[in-house]
Order: structure tokens, then sequence, then C-alpha cells
């Protein structure tokens, strides 16, 4: 909770459904702060880790094309899938073909758990830090209730 209050971030309430009857908590500015802000790399890096997921897709997909003799659609289906860690539906029938897919594998997962992560990781992180404090908070109350509790039981004895 201190180190909210040193970075100068205040928290708003907004009530979510009266039905549920809990709060969500976000920093002023919320998503836009983060995009917007000057000095975040934000923009940059998940421009970039997005521009590279498309060039290994891009290269993997002409691979595809060239090595298996696939039309675009099914080259680009099979990257995708593969990108994803889903599992291709069809396998390569050249020996080419496997060695390629097995090395673009590898390229684009790794590109695509590089783009989620650039891409969401600072949202992530915020919603984190939020949480983290509003259980602080939490806890601070029950321990002063509960040293309210056991110093009026100390006192009535």
């Amino acid at each position: 909770m201190h180190a909210l209050k040193r970075i100068g971030l205040t928290i708003e309430r907004a009530k979510v459904s009266p039905s549920k009857g809990c709060w969500l908590f976000m920093t002023e500015g919320g998503i836009p702060r983060l995009v917007q802000h000057p000095l975040s790399p934000f923009k940059k890096r998940a421009i970039f880790a997005i521009a590279i997921l498309g060039l290994v897709m891009a290269i993997g997909t002409i691979g595809m094309m060239i090595l298996e003799g696939w039309d675009l659609v099914t080259s680009f289906y099979f990257m995708s899938l593969l990108a994803t860690a889903e599992g291709p539906a069809q396998s390569s029938m050249t020996v080419g073909g496997k060695i390629f897919a097995s090395f673009m594998a590898f390229l684009s997962i790794g590109a695509a758990i590089s783009a989620i992560t650039f891409t969401f990781g600072p949202l992530f992180g915020s919603i984190f830090k939020e949480g983290f404090a509003y259980v602080e908070r939490e806890e601070d109350k029950l321990n002063t209730r509960l040293e309210r509790k056991a110093h009026a039981h100390s006192s009535a004895d």
C-alpha cells in the first residue's frame, strides 16, 4: 500500500454488479495510461513482437508452400496451429518439410509467447499489483479488528 502512495497512484472504486456485491479496483487512467505514457516502451515492444510473429508466420507459410506444395490457406493454417502449440491437423510429407516444420515450431511458439507477453504483460502486471494492494488493505483491516477485539477482551479481564 505504501508503494502505491509513493508512486502517486490513486485507487478508484467502481461497482461491478450490485447482485455480486464485489468491487473492481482500477488505477486512475487504466489501460490508456499504460499505452499513452511517453516513457513506457509498451507500444514499441508490442508492435515489434507482433511484427516478428508476423515475419515468422510469413516465412513459415512460404516455406511450407515451397517444400510441401500446399496452397496459401493450408500453409498458413498449418503454421498458425504450429505457432499456437495446437499441433497441425496434417503432417508434412517430405523430409525437408518435416525438418523445416520442426525448426519453425520452436521459432513460432517463441514468437507467439513473446508477442503475447509484450502486448499484455504491462496490463496483467498492473492488475496483479492492484490485486495485491487490495489484499494488503483487507489484511490490515482484519488485523486491526483482531487487535481491537483482543484489546477489548484483555481489558475486560
